[in-house]
């Protein structure tokens, strides 16, 4: 009998391009939830979707009871830094309180689920040069009240898997990009406003933010290939770093991406983009990852951003 995987937030950017790979990978029975009803028209084919606000704790119990699942990979979340600024309280209850609730409906049935906590790397905040790359035992500075959340839903995993035996991997992406990713997000952002420069639909001037800092970028393909793994083949307890280990400007990524453009464009700094604080430079070391389970980055940088541009160009063909 095939497994049941349980993706929290099946929606999201992530959840989407796991569904898929699980699709390809395994032949697991893939169930999902979204908080909304109006959020299944994002949900791709080949999952059971089930409205369930895990911020409420009987909603919770009765997803658990209802889905049983094997495995859960727990991507529900406020995903956006700078909107935490806006409200920290919203991304404390909505990160904190739909795990809580998730762990407490898995001890009530009695379930020995596998469980992946999503972390950050925003959990590592404030780095300095003498500490990169950044290990798994690297201080925990959050600068940001997402990282805080993040910080909060690492340490419950592991208080969880500690009193209450629950089997909690945890990992600790950094940033991943890609297709259908909201443009909320650098990458995003850059190439939504390169597909409405070509099309004509905006003037040719690309609005950016900080381009200096650095960041450790992996296609979300490959990172959710890591999530499979590490839910299947992580050390219950452990926590692990996923990133590619390399770091790359924001100013490198807008490079590639006006070098895979048809237009001549314009760059201006746009003050709304940048956040209170930002660390200068983050990037991982993945080590500890790769030896549990072989895994690494496969898709090349710039077939990533060429892939978000063209998926930008589609979604801006389509709208017009």
């Amino acid at each position: 009998m095939s497994l049941r995987a349980l993706i929290t937030g099946v929606a999201g950017f992530a959840g989407g391009h796991l569904v898929e790979h699980l699709g390809k990978a395994t032949d697991w029975e893939i169930w999902g939830n979204v908080r909304d009803a109006t959020d299944l028209q994002y949900v791709v084919s080949g999952v059971r979707a089930v409205v369930a606000d895990l911020r409420a704790t009987q909603v919770a119990v009765d997803l658990i009871e209802q889905c049983r699942p094997d495995l859960v990979f727990h991507l529900a979340a406020q995903p956006f830094v700078p909107q935490s600024w806006v409200d920290p309280w919203d991304t404390f209850e909505t990160n904190l309180r739909s795990q809580v609730n998730l762990f407490n409906a898995l001890l009530r049935i009695g379930a020995s689920t596998r469980v992946l906590v999503i972390g950050s790397n925003e959990e590592y905040g404030s780095v300095r040069p003498d500490q990169l790359p950044l290990r798994e035992d690297s201080p925990l500075r959050p600068d940001s009240p997402y990282g805080v959340s993040k910080v909060a839903q690492d340490f419950m995993g592991l208080q969880y898997y500690l009193s209450h035996q629950l089997p909690v991997v945890r990992v600790r992406p950094f940033n991943h990009i890609g297709p259908r990713q909201s443009d909320k997000f650098v990458a995003s952002a850059f190439a939504r406003q390169v597909a409405l420069i070509e099309a004509g639909l905006i003037a040719p001037v690309l609005k950016v933010g900080n381009l200096s800092a650095q960041r450790d970028f992996t296609d979300v393909r490959d990172m959710v290939r890591a999530y499979r793994l590490a839910v299947a083949q992580g050390e219950p307890g452990e926590v692990y770093n996923l990133g590619s280990g390399t770091p790359r400007s924001v100013q490198h990524l807008l490079d590639v991406l006006l070098g895979l453009s048809r237009a001549a464009i314009r760059v201006e700094i746009d003050p709304e983009r940048l956040r209170p604080s930002d660390a200068p430079i983050s990037y991982c070391d993945a080590s500890k990852f790769n030896a549990r389970t072989g895994w690494a980055p496969e898709i090349p940088f710039q077939r990533t951003l060429q892939d978000v541009l063209d998926d930008w160009r589609n979604r801006v063909k389509d709208r017009s």
